[in-house]
């Protein structure tokens, strides 16, 4: 990484392979449009039902190439026990002020699985950690100017979608990736689908999120802010 690297858009999760599933689709977009995109993994996976970490590492490698992240490293926060401590902020502000994204993704605050809903608020209070000035962490303050959160599998209304129409089949390539953790096997057989339903329940899911924003396949996304509009006649989505 060079000293002073510019990214556009950085994703945080929890874990390897959670981007491919909430906002993979996004970010290829992006790579496409000539963004730089990067991910960051806050854990290393290892008490994962299925495979190991330097499987889940490989893995990760290669859907980072196929959707054309330029950037991606994951932390050593444990996994099952991602807290938002003084500690961890730090180790996530410091890779924000190295990365000096302009749009941060985060997981959304409301979610089944812990790690996730608690990697939203540190990922939220980390970028505020990054910003202050006082604060030495070897590289010079910076915030991202947007935050939102991938809200896929949240009980929540979206705020927009993505469409990801385009994007979809090879979103759902960088997720078969990990083939530690989705091609049929004992080890976790009553959690885990089988590999042929997968592919079903992502496009149905993709589709529905499409549905609202009138195309076939999209991801969803929460802003807390209040949106601003300057044209009336160029606000998308037809509502009748």
């Amino acid at each position: 990484m060079s000293e002073n690297p510019q990214f556009d858009i950085l994703a945080i999760a929890a874990h390897r392979d959670d981007v491919e599933q909430t906002c993979g689709g996004t970010l290829l977009k992006m790579a496409q449009q000539g963004h730089r995109t990067a991910v960051l993994d806050l854990t290393q996976g290892e008490m994962g039902t299925r495979g190991t970490v330097a499987e889940r590492g490989r893995e990760a490698e290669e859907a980072a190439r196929i959707l054309k992240v330029s950037w991606r490293h994951a932390l050593d926060i444990p996994d099952g026990r991602v807290e938002n401590t003084y500690e961890n902020r730090c180790k996530v502000a410091r890779m924000i002020r190295q990365l000096r994204p302009r749009v941060l993704i985060l997981p959304y605050w409301q979610t089944r699985h812990p790690d996730h809903a608690k990697a939203g608020v540190l990922g939220y209070e980390a970028a505020f950690v990054a910003g202050l000035a006082k604060l030495d962490l070897g590289a010079p303050p910076h915030r991202p100017f947007k935050i939102i959160y991938a809200s896929l599998y949240a009980d929540a209304r979206p705020t927009f979608v993505v469409d990801i129409t385009e994007q979809f089949e090879t979103r759902f390539a960088s997720l078969m990736a990990y083939r530690s953790q989705y091609q049929d096997q004992k080890a976790g057989s009553e959690l885990f689908p089988r590999e042929a339903e997968i592919h079903e329940r992502i496009a149905s899911m993709a589709g529905y999120y499409g549905l609202l924003g009138g195309v076939k396949y999209a991801e969803p996304f929460v802003q807390k802010e209040v949106g601003l509009v300057d044209d009336l006649l160029a606000i998308p989505v037809q509502s009748i």
